[in-house]
This record gives structure tokens, C-alpha cells and sequence, in this order.
């Protein structure tokens, strides 16, 4: 706690910045996001009955959040406003004026509809940076697709080089273009900020989900084009390394990483005490054990698997051989590890007491960035965010209420 206070006293990156986030789900909450762990008041604007499609995914943790709405709206406040009416709109239009930064990823055309859409913040706030996140190139014929993950995983060819050669094409476990394009976004926006200071001048950064997702594929992508084929699949294995990847142990799986010739030398004489398979030619550099790899890492299985996980660590870790336990993710999570590093915090909650979230990944000068604020309630911040920024008293605002414009 004592890092999370330091930090809090106004001398975050971002301190100052004030965002108004209308997007949802994933990536454009995510973006918003890592601009509020970076210090940004960040405004995310909800349905003031549904909120965010979220917060109704995953598991409960709380009166109107859920573990996946967690995962992303960590540092926010909660305001909620009713787009369908003209009304709910021109609030938001006057948020967005004293705003710095504004996301969005409603279906294209959904923000002209409302009146939300870049040139009409940009009338209002000339030097507004404001970021619209799309499925597809929104130049392009695909403009109006809607935009999602699992989709896109399939359309850009990552689920074809994910999984086992003898699986079906396999989806990667957790929505990674979704949290991809969100840290792409959140980058853009940094730099477009960044360019701000030097000009005075916004920008309207366009960011789409297929985009982000071919960039993931990086060497494997490259290496399709020099072939004119898909690239093979090796699970576990690395593509060009060998021995890289999860090897069973007696009692557990491990991860070793032998990431040159030199490793592969220590590993064979004092990890697996098999000095034969260095005088063997198909083995003597890395090229070759990686053409060879159907004979060597049969050999190689065998001997980890005749010895206890813990001893293998042990003399890996002694070699300076790459390597570690395959864990469970709660395993994970509880781990010493991560408590050393304060990766987990446990906030308070109006309804359960407490919940769990996850602190920011970054450190600055030495300290963690903290979780000054707990995912939000639905609409938690409404009443207060709108009589600070647009001066609205109480009977405002309890009409708006009655109308069901917040």
C-alpha cells in the first residue's frame, strides 16, 4: 500500500488527462484502461439498466460486476447515460468538450447516428484525441462487419498455427485480438497525445480488430509469404528451437528451454547425464536438431520423464538452462511469486465486502502503478461526475433520473 500511496498523489504519467470512454467489452475497455492505470480520470459512459454488455459475462463478483467486467474497467468511474435519447446524447457531447481523449467501438455509422462521432467532438474540442476501434479497415468494403474476436482469430489464419498438428486449427485461450488491439490502441494514443504537446493538434486514430490480429502472427506470418505455404504447427514446441517446449517429468509437467548449442551441451552431461547424444551429428547444432527433432526428442522425453520435476529444476537452474513448472492458473495466481510483486490487490466492495483485481503490470522509479480505483458499480459516478464537470444540481439531475436520460 505504501507504493500505491506514493504514487497517488498526483504524480502518475497521465495526471491530468481526462478520458471519456463509451466503448465496451474488451478492447476499447482495455485501452481505456491502461490510460487510467497511466493516471487519466478516465469517464466510461454505460446503459444506465444494462451498463456494459460485461458486466452480465463470466462470474458474478459483485452487485452489478462480473470477473470479465473486472478484468478491464479497473481505474474508471461509472456514468450512466442513455444514447438512444437526444437528450443523453448532448450530455455526452459536453463531456466530451472537457475531455482529452474519447474511445469508441460502436458498429460503423453508430456514432454519426448519435452525433458522437469525430468531426462533431472535434467542433467542440479541436484538439480532442479521439480513437474509433472497428472490426475491419473502416476505408474498406468490410467497413460495416461487426468486429469479433474468435472471427478474427479464424480470419487472419492464428488459429491455424495455434495447437497440436493433429488438432483442428485451435483458438488461443483467452481473447488475444481483442487485448492485442487494445494495447495498440492505448499506444496510439500515447503517441497521439505525446504529438499534441508538440503541435496543439488531436487526431482521430482508427484501429481494427483484423489489423491488430495479423500483427500477432509476427515470424509466423513472414515465414508464410517466404514459403507460400501455411507454417507448421508444433504445439508446445518451438518452431526452430529444439529441445524448447513442456517435457513430463515424473511428477509434473516443466518447461525446458535450450536456446543454443551451449545449453544443449549442459543439458545432455549434467541434467540428463546422456553425453551420447552430443557426439551424434544429426544433434550438433541447433539447425540440425531442429531437422532431426523426430529423433532426438523422443530421446529426450524418455530420460525426463524417469526423474522428479524439482530435481530436473534444480540442476537446469544450476547450468543457467531456461526452465520452470507448467502451473494451473489458480496455482498461478496464488503463487509467492505473485505476492512478492503485488500483482493482485483486494479492494473494497460496496456488496461482497471485497474483491479481487489485478494491479497494473507497470512499475515507475521502482514502485508499482496502483489500482486507485476499483472497477466501478454500474453508475456509481454519474450524480458526481456530471455536477463537477457540467455543474448540474440535484433537481437536474433527479429529472434527467425520472426521464430515463441517466
Amino acid at each position: 500500500m505504501e507504493q500505491q500511496t506514493a504514487n497517488a498523489a498526483g504524480k502518475l504519467p497521465l495526471s491530468g488527462i481526462r478520458v471519456l470512454d463509451l466503448s465496451r467489452v474488451l478492447a476499447g475497455p482495455l485501452c481505456g484502461m491502461v490510460l487510467g492505470d497511466l493516471g487519466a480520470e478516465v469517464i466510461k459512459i454505460e446503459h444506465p439498466e444494462r451498463g456494459d454488455d460485461t458486466r452480465d459475462w463470466g462470474i458474478r463478483a459483485g452487485g452489478t460486476e462480473t470477473t470479465y467486467f473486472n478484468s478491464a474497467n479497473r481505474n474508471k468511474r461509472s456514468v450512466t447515460v442513455n444514447l438512444q435519447t437526444e437528450e443523453g446524447q448532448a450530455l455526452v457531447r459536453q463531456l466530451a468538450s472537457q475531455c482529452d481523449v474519447v474511445l469508441q467501438n460502436f458498429k460503423y455509422g453508430g456514432v454519426e447516428k448519435m452525433g458522437l462521432d469525430y468531426e462533431r467532438i472535434k467542433a467542440l474540442k479541436p484538439d480532442i484525441v479521439y480513437c474509433s476501434i472497428s472490426g475491419y479497415d473502416r476505408h474498406g468494403p468490410e467497413r460495416e462487419r461487426p468486429g469479433y474476436d474468435l472471427v478474427v482469430q479464424g480470419e487472419s489464419g492464428l488459429m491455424s498455427i495455434n495447437g497440436e498438428a493433429s488438432q483442428e486449427p485451435l483458438k488461443f485461450g483467452v481473447a488475444v485480438v481483442d487485448i492485442m488491439t487494445g494495447m495498440y490502441s492505448s499506444q496510439a494514443v500515447l503517441a497521439a497525445l505525446f504529438d499534441r504537446q508538440r503541435t496543439g493538434r488531436g487526431r482521430h486514430l482508427e484501429m481494427a480488430l483484423f489489423d491488430c490480429g495479423l500483427m500477432i502472427s509476427v515470424y509466423y506470418g513472414l515465414d508464410a509469404l517466404l514459403q507460400k505455404k501455411d507454417p507448421e504447427r508444433f504445439g508446445n514446441q518451438h518452431p526452430s528451437i529444439v529441445p524448447y517446449g513442456v517435457f513430463d517429468a515424473q511428477d509434473g509437467q516443466l518447461i525446458i528451454a535450450v536456446g543454443n548449442s551451449a545449453q544443449f551441451e549442459r543439458f545432455c552431461t549434467d541434467v540428463i547425464q546422456r553425453p551420447d547424444l552430443l557426439a551424434d551429428e544429426r544433434f550438433s547444432t541447433n539447425v540440425k536438431r531442429t531437422e532431426n527433432r523426430e529423433a532426438l526428442v523422443p530421446e529426450l522425453r524418455r530420460e525426463v520423464r524417469g526423474q522428479p520435476r524439482a530435481v530436473l529444476l534444480e540442476r537446469m537452474s544450476a547450468v543457467g538452462i531456461p526452465c520452470g513448472e507448467v502451473l494451473g492458473l489458480y496455482d498461478a495466481m496464488t503463487s509467492p511469486r505473485v505476492e512478492r510483486s503485488g500483482l493482485v490487490t483486494r479492494q473494497p466492495h460496496p456488496v461482497s465486502g471485497h474483491t479481487d483485481v489485478m494491479a497494473p503490470p507497470y512499475r515507475f522509479d521502482g514502485d508499482r502503478l496502483p489500482v486507485r480505483l476499483a472497477p466501478p458499480s454500474l453508475g456509481n459516478a454519474t450524480h458526481d461526475v456530471l455536477g463537477e464537470l457540467l455543474g448540474m444540481d440535484a433537481a437536474q439531475l433527479e429529472r434527467m433520473q425520472r426521464a430515463g436520460v441517466i
